[in-house]
């Protein structure tokens, strides 16, 4: 059977995986799949393992429908609805949704900076946004703005850049109303409120 999207990419991932660590623990993991011969130390675990290979996702989103294979990937999903951002950086105190994420960033404050491009050698701390650099030099998937021909690499981006022309500010500050045209910008302005103290 052909799986299409995530859940094919997810199996790649997931066989490769198999591959290499499958047999090392078979003793304590008596609970196997049948599928990729990977072993479990639970029954519970290999149900959700097996998930994988079914496609089957029993947890939605109460807000978007959109669902999951496990409980766990839903409720950090859901984050996006609500808001909540429980890990932060102690540094800048950025908060994100996801700890990988937290990770990733705190690599800006290290200046680690594994991912280079080998055209011209700019140098960044997470793979997707090398990857993302990279279409800029292969002329593959990037927009090109209308008045000032700047190439960019993702559609996001050209409608940030295109603010640059237009004047435009979406984001304004509910305390304040200055206007932004980045969001990021607002949420650094809004820090400025919360460290103001009432006069006493």
């Amino acid at each position: 059977m052909f799986l299409k999207g995530t859940l094919n990419e997810e199996l790649h991932v997931h066989g490769a995986e198999c591959r290499s660590t499958c047999d090392t623990h078979s003793v304590d993991n008596p609970h196997r799949c049948a599928i990729c011969n990977k072993a479990f130390s639970t029954k519970s675990t290999l149900i959700k393992h097996q998930r994988i290979h079914s496609g089957d996702r029993p947890f939605s989103c109460a807000v978007c429908n959109k669902a999951f294979s496990q409980k766990g990937h839903m409720l950090t999903h859901q984050r996006i609805h609500s808001g909540d951002r429980p890990y932060s950086c102690a540094l800048c105190n950025k908060a994100f949704s996801r700890k990988s994420n937290l990770v990733t960033h705190q690599r800006i404050h290290s200046g680690e900076c594994s991912y280079i491009c080998a055209v011209c050698n700019k140098a960044f701390s997470d793979q997707r946004h090398l990857m993302t650099h990279q279409r800029i030099h292969s002329g593959d998937s990037f927009y090109s703005c209308a008045v000032c021909n700047k190439a960019v690499s993702t559609k996001g981006n050209l409608i940030r850049h295109r603010r640059i022309h237009s004047g435009e500010r979406p984001y304004s500050c509910e305390v304040c109303n200055k206007a932004f045209s980045d969001p990021s910008n607002l949420i650094r302005h809004q820090r400025i409120h919360c460290d103001e103290r009432p006069n006493t």
